[in-house]
């Protein structure tokens, strides 16, 4: 979440393997390169912030429910998201992410 924040995008990809299928509503991103385009957009158009809430995790499985701040068509929005990740060792392997109900903004 501290790299999200300072918008550190190389830091953080260091949390992702290199083949990471990731899912926010209808959009996929596969692998380093669509990731780095994905947050890229993510951070400039949205500049997100989160705040840690409740984790569960596994041995190879991890449910956050983080809340995020971000501004969307001039609007300021506060949302609970969740976020379900399956790890490769220390790095997610997969995830998806719903945003109240829905990942899509809009």
């Amino acid at each position: 979440m501290a790299a999200c924040d300072a918008r550190d995008i190389e830091g953080l990809l260091t949390g992702f393997t290199d083949d990471t299928v990731w899912v926010t509503g209808t959009s996929v991103a596969r692998g380093r390169a669509e990731l780095t385009e994905l947050f890229g957009s993510v951070m400039v158009t949205l500049p997100p912030t989160l705040t840690a809430g409740n984790v569960r995790s596994g041995d190879d499985r991890i449910a956050a429910q983080p809340t995020e701040r971000l501004s969307w068509d001039g609007v300021d929005r506060e949302s609970p998201i969740a976020r379900f990740c399956q790890l490769e060792g220390d790095r997610i392997a997969s995830g998806k992410i719903d945003r109240e109900g829905r990942a899509e903004l809009g």
